[in-house]
């Protein structure tokens, strides 16, 4: 067997977005990082993000509002003590990213002092909003990525995908990690004394995601197949309005463009939102997205459209010139037709089950950001707070493991990766079936709205992909997508058997045949364990 490359190093970290370049970046003045990236380094929900994140800077705002509004909007499930730590770290987790060099907005008060320019999103009760324009996301990822490049003590392994986590023989200590080349396809391994999965959410499950290509679950599966807990995966944030078409997918219609006066249609032209909410058009992002998928699912549509074309075009224009850009790039004037749009997949509020250093169940194995399940988030993510999560948890996780470096020792030599069994496949079509197969009844019975009966379908029929996935994985050798799609049908388990736990509807979960929300003392956090029988 031929020897295989190996990375030794102090810290391993899965995943290069906000939450995992933060981490590196706090951690390198004392120790060797290694930071593994799927993709191009600047590839991921970060670079995406359009929103802001939230941070108790007003004189005429507090901690505990922000507390406050946190918790209505997680709908009973928050932990309490997870929200308290995250807004009263906020600021200082804000004034990091400034002194990194992130260029938030700013501007002059009549007394000439220059300020931070603080916006208000859904459920906020004050300006609290740090942001960089309409792209705070892409501004924070270029800013650290620059940081990184120029450390060090950072080094960075570009186009690499984790397969699996290597742990002792009890599972008790993780000790590196077996990773992929992309562009040599070969196998390597990492010895490390710490490991932090930072490799984001799972929205890739879904047939129709807002999120890139990149968004597959592999933290939360290594995780659960390594021994984590994971928690609350039955809520999935969906955005009401992403644009249909297949040369576009991943494009968000913001919600402006319905504060604007834009109508959802059916395809025969009548609008719906009237017969779902006083508010119609205007009425909250879970309600919105619930109308679409009932119309979409009642008329066997594969979409439904939204309508400015009614308003002058200098006004479009003016208000929407990205999204009319990106339209007619693809052949659609929005001044003059409307937009074909479906909900997407948007963001996972549950994850691998940390503690408030980020740590999971496994010794010396840490999770962070959109992989994580710290409790801040409960049944509804509230806007620009995940960015803020992403930061205040990789300071927490920096300061415990610079706690515990000198008294943890590099793992010895870690076993070989065997593949003298298996050989090239020649059937990669085998793939490309099970995952629209697996996409497709995700979208269908544990979308926006399920039934026990969708959801018990879903489950059959996961664990039948499963079973083939894992003999196809026996039998060939280790590619892109069959390692994605490995991760996606465990998450999609994860998911199913979450939501089928969960005998009410509550925040982003909405289950017909349980359409009562519990009191909140009856309502406790969906925690599944790999122990369990």
């Amino acid at each position: 067997m031929t020897e295989q490359k190996e990375y030794p190093c102090d810290v391993l970290i899965i995943g290069s977005g906000a939450a995992g370049l933060s981490l590196a970046l706090q951690l390198a003045a004392h120790a060797k990082v290694l930071v593994l990236s799927k993709g191009a380094l600047r590839e991921g929900s970060t670079l995406y993000a359009q929103g802001g994140i939230a941070a108790v800077f007003d004189e005429n705002d507090s901690i505990a509002s922000h507390v406050n509004d946190t918790l209505v909007a997680g709908a009973g499930l928050c932990n309490k003590e997870a929200v308290q730590f995250t807004a009263e770290h906020a600021k200082e987790a804000m004034q990091w990213l400034i002194q990194q060099g992130v260029p938030f907005d700013q501007y002059q008060d009549q007394d000439g002092k220059v300020k931070y320019h603080l916006t208000r999103e859904g459920g906020h009760s004050h300006r609290r909003i740090l942001h960089a324009a309409d792209a705070t996301g892409k501004a924070v990822q270029i800013t650290l990525v620059e940081q990184v490049k120029q450390h060090p003590n950072i080094r960075l392994l570009e186009h690499y995908h984790a397969i699996d986590l290597i742990t002792n023989a009890d599972k008790s200590r993780c000790l590196g990690a077996y990773i992929w080349s992309q562009q040599v396809r070969k196998v390597e391994v990492v010895r490390a004394r710490f490991v932090a999965l930072a490799t984001g959410g799972a929205s890739k499950v879904y047939l129709y995601t807002s999120n890139p290509d990149v968004a597959s679950g592999d933290g939360i599966a290594m995780a659960w197949r390594a021994g984590c807990r994971v928690a609350n995966m039955e809520f999935n944030q969906f955005h009401p309005t992403s644009l249909y078409h297949p040369d576009a997918p991943n494009f968000l219609i913001t919600e402006a463009m319905r504060g604007e006066g834009a109508y959802l249609k059916r395809p025969d032209g009548s609008r719906f939102m009237p017969d779902f909410d006083e508010r119609a058009e205007l009425a909250p992002r879970d309600v919105v997205a619930r109308a679409i998928d009932y119309e979409m699912k009642r008329l066997g549509a594969n979409c439904v459209y939204l309508d400015i074309s009614h308003q002058p075009a200098d006004f479009i224009l003016e208000h929407f010139p990205t999204i009319y850009a990106k339209c007619l790039s693809v052949g659609l004037d929005i001044t003059k037709e409307p937009i074909p749009v479906v909900p997407a997949a948007h963001y996972t509020c549950g994850g691998v089950m940390v503690n408030l250093n980020s740590q999971t169940d496994i010794a010396n194995l840490y999770a962070i950001g959109e992989v994580a399940y710290t409790g801040l988030h409960g049944a509804n993510r509230m806007a620009s707070n995940s960015l803020l999560e992403c930061v205040v948890f990789a300071q927490a996780a920096a300061r415990h493991i610079l706690s515990q470096l000198a008294s943890t020792t590099l793992p010895e030599r870690l076993p070989q990766w065997d593949e003298s069994r298996v050989s090239d496949s020649d059937e990669e079509v085998v793939i490309t079936h099970n995952w629209h197969e697996l996409r497709l009844f995700m979208w269908d019975y544990v979308g926006i709205v399920r039934t026990d009966k969708r959801l018990e379908r879903a489950l059959h029929r996961v664990e039948l992909l499963k079973q083939e996935i894992q003999d196809y994985y026996s039998h060939f050798k280790v590619s892109n997508n069959l390692l994605e799609l490995r991760n996606l049908v465990v998450v999609a388990e994860l998911i199913i058997r979450s939501a089928l736990e969960r005998k009410e509807s509550r925040g982003l979960h909405y289950n017909l045949d349980y359409p009562r929300t519990l009191s909140d003392d009856e309502a406790t956090p969906t925690i599944l364990s790999p122990n369990q029988p």
